[in-house]
Parts: structure tokens; C-alpha cells; sequence
């Protein structure tokens, strides 16, 4: 076979693990931290700095490929997986996945992660440790074969090999106007994210929303260059249905007046509340989305939370739930699901973004890339960490070597074809 050794190294993600119930619940910010005491289980306070673990292959010839596993930022929010344990992980993956990928053949990846990811004492292994082995898996696969993780991709799933780049979608954190400017000179696709996350940043009735949502549109009028039309998508935590209550007519009513107050704009609204249940999210989501397109709003629901799984984006998809889906990446497990998702989406006229977290690592954003750029997602996050400057180079750069690599490929399968032609007269 072609691994022959698994190698553990344990690592820092990009940012933090938060305790959103507890910053939900009035926890206040002081400086960086957050004071006050956590609500979810396995966090000892409410920031908490964000763990990985790295999983390397070696293969028959010596090359190490590596994957990153680790949690995101609202670990055990929302139906989410619980918070990150570097030793637990690390046991469970001496234990129980290091025998199973030695007798794997990395070369068929659709096939060594369904091997590698059978139920363990008739549970789902987590879904963190899935995400790192399949990109490592991922990676194998693409060096055994001679190819890029993205046509690895296209092969397992049949797609055509891509021309286009996915838009790219920068968070802002909590240096809001700082970042927004870095986005803007940096002509980003979507943005800024907002990390509307309190009630202080929401306001009384959204005003403070509502301000800040006008001002990024006014600043990109004076910042970006001409012709430059982003997409704005503002993340609100939830904030509209606590604030303006849960009834779908009054979300949507206010979704509508903040779109109307910077015509010319496509607006993004992710997570406009939480109904409590994955069943509740997808009734009431869907009727949100069925008003706004009654009225031809040019707003758009983009659903986060309650939304994790393969089996929950499937279900949203089919009820026309959100206009967008955030598929998380650690949250769907193997990153082959993500490929999936964004087929799923596409297979149901719903958009798919494909997202993932702050806590992510430099090689999780580049396995996320070339997934998102094989199956042509509608947009992709740029992470990891929660400035501009590093998620924006390190995405960007890698799809752009990637697509030089693919427009490599279709120079020369044209001029193969050209030869066999010439050879054929």
C-alpha cells in the first residue's frame, strides 16, 4: 500500500475558539478577552485559543502529505460538534484511523475516505478529525496520481475540468472599518462580514446595524475603483430575530429596509435568527426567502447555524431554505462532503459557499480552494485568521496558481488533440 507511516503534529488555528452562548448572553469584551463565565460545555472561559492537529502521511517514496484537523470558532453552538481536544483526537486517531489508512489505496480517494471514515462503535467519528484525514488523503491522492487536489476532485466526482475563479468573501472581525478598507483597496468579491455578533454592534431595532451597513456601502463609493461592485453579505449572529422578534414577516420587513438603503447592491444577511431547531430554521428560513423573493428584494438569506452536516445542507437545499449555504467545512467532515454539498446546492438552484472558519490552518484554506474552484462554488471564504491581508493572499494566490496549472492542462490536451487530428489526415 501506499502509506506506509502516519505522522501527529499538534498546531495553533488562526484565531480563537468563542463561547457564543455566553457572548450571546452579555458576556462583555475587555480588550481582546471576554469577561464573564462560559455557558457551553467544554470551555473553561469564554476565549480560547484555537488548537489543531496535523495529520501526515508517509507515502511509499518518502513524500509526507499533511491535513489539518481542528474545530471552529463556535464549537458546540448551534448542533455543532463540541470543543476541539488535541489528546482526545490524537488517541482516537492512533487507535482507530491509523490502522485503516495503512491498508488503504491512496491513489482512489472517493473509496480510501470511505474506508478510513466507517463508524467507530456505530458513531460518526468527529467530524474535525474527518476534515483533516480527507485533506491529507486528498493530497496523497494528487501525488500518487500526478495531478492537482482540484482535478483529483473532478475526476472522483466526474466534473469538468474548471476555467473560472470562485469570488472570494474576506471577514472583517472585530476591526470592522480598518478591514473594510483593506477589502475595498484590495477590490475583495463580497465582504465584510461585520461580526455583528451583540447588542451593542446590532443596536435598538438594528440602528447601529443598519449605520454600519450604510457606511460600507459609502465607503466602497469612495475607495473602490470605478466600476467596482461587491457583494455585501453581513453576518448577524442571529441579532435580527432576537432584536425585531421571530415572526418571518418581520425579519423579512427589515431585511428589506436594510436593502433598500444602499440600492445598487446585492445584500447578504447570514444567520438572521435562530428558530431553535434544524426543522424550525428550515420552515422559517424558507418563508423569509419565499417574501423577499415576492418582492424582489436584492437581498439574500444566507443560512450558518443548524446547518452543519451533509444530511442538514441537503435538506435546506430541497426546501429552497436560503438563497445561500454556508457549507462550514470542519462542521461537514470530510472535505469529499463539501465537494458534495456544493453539487447538492447546485443540483437544487441554491448557492453554495463554501466557508469554513477562522480557526482553520494555511493548508485546510488551500484543500478548501481547490474543492471549491473543481466543483465552481458561487463563493468561497477567504481564511484562515480573522484579518484580510492573510486569508485574502493565501486563498487568492492559491487559486490563481491553480487555474495557470488548469489553463496549462486545457493548452495542451487542445494541442494533443490538434497532433491526432494532423496524424489522423
Amino acid at each position: 500500500m501506499q502509506i506506509k507511516d502516519i505522522l501527529l503534529a499538534p498546531g495553533n488555528g488562526a484565531f480563537f475558539y468563542d463561547d457564543q452562548d455566553a457572548i450571546r448572553s452579555g458576556a462583555i469584551q475587555d480588550g481582546f478577552i471576554y469577561v464573564g463565565a462560559p455557558k457551553t460545555p467544554g470551555f473553561t472561559v469564554v476565549r480560547v485559543p484555537a488548537s489543531s492537529l496535523s495529520v501526515g502521511l508517509v507515502l511509499a517514496d518518502d513524500k509526507v502529505v499533511w491535513g489539518d484537523m481542528m474545530s471552529v470558532q463556535y464549537s458546540g453552538a448551534g448542533g455543532r460538534d463540541p470543543l476541539f481536544d488535541i489528546k482526545e483526537i490524537s488517541d482516537l486517531t492512533s487507535q482507530v484511523v491509523v490502522p485503516r489508512l495503512l491498508d488503504v489505496d491512496a491513489s482512489l480517494y472517493l473509496d480510501a475516505c470511505a474506508k478510513v471514515f466507517e463508524p467507530f462503535q456505530h458513531e460518526r467519528l468527529p467530524l474535525a478529525l474527518e476534515y483533516g484525514v480527507s485533506q491529507a488523503l486528498l493530497r496523497a491522492a494528487a501525488h500518487l496520481r500526478r495531478m492537482t487536489m482540484a482535478e483529483i476532485i473532478c475526476s472522483e466526482f466526474d466534473l469538468p475540468l474548471p476555467t473560472h475563479s470562485v469570488p472570494i468573501y474576506c471577514q472583517s472581525g472585530d476591526a470592522r472599518e480598518i478591514n473594510v478598507d483593506k477589502m475595498i483597496l484590495k477590490a475583495v468579491d463580497v465582504l465584510p462580514h461585520g461580526l455583528i455578533n451583540s447588542r451593542q454592534k446590532f443596536g435598538t431595532d438594528g440602528q447601529t446595524f443598519m449605520e454600519f451597513v450604510r457606511w460600507v456601502s459609502m465607503r466602497t463609493r469612495e475607495l473602490g475603483h470605478p466600476g467596482y461592485q461587491p457583494v455585501l453579505h453581513f453576518d448577524v449572529y442571529g441579532w435580527i430575530g432576537q432584536e425585531i422578534g421571530l415572526a418571518p414577516q418581520s425579519i423579512a420587513d427589515f431585511i428589506c429596509k436594510v436593502a433598500e438603503s444602499v440600492p445598487g447592491f446585492t445584500l447578504n444577511i447570514e444567520f438572521p435568527a435562530d428558530f431553535g431547531s434544524t426543522q424550525a430554521q428550515i420552515e422559517n428560513y424558507a418563508e423569509i426567502v419565499s417574501i423577499l423573493d415576492a418582492r424582489g428584494s436584492n437581498a439574500r438569506i444566507v443560512v450558518d447555524e443548524r446547518c452543519n452536516t451533509l444530511g442538514d445542507i441537503r435538506l435546506f437545499a430541497e426546501a429552497k431554505a436560503a438563497h445561500l449555504v454556508q457549507i462550514k467545512t470542519p462542521d461537514v467532515g470530510s472535505i469529499a462532503d463539501t465537494a458534495r454539498a456544493v453539487l447538492i446546492c447546485k443540483a437544487n438552484k441554491v448557492g453554495a459557499y463554501v466557508g469554513g472558519s477562522c480557526t482553520e490552518t494555511d493548508l485546510s484554506a488551500q484543500a478548501s480552494v481547490h474543492v471549491s474552484v473543481a466543483t465552481q462554488a458561487d463563493m468561497m471564504l477567504a481564511k484562515p485568521g480573522m484579518g484580510v491581508d492573510e486569508g485574502f493572499s493565501i486563498v487568492g494566490n492559491e487559486q490563481n496558481r491553480l487555474l495557470a496549472i488548469l489553463n496549462r492542462r486545457a493548452t495542451e490536451n487542445v494541442g494533443r488533440k490538434a497532433r491526432c487530428v494532423t496524424n489522423a489526415e
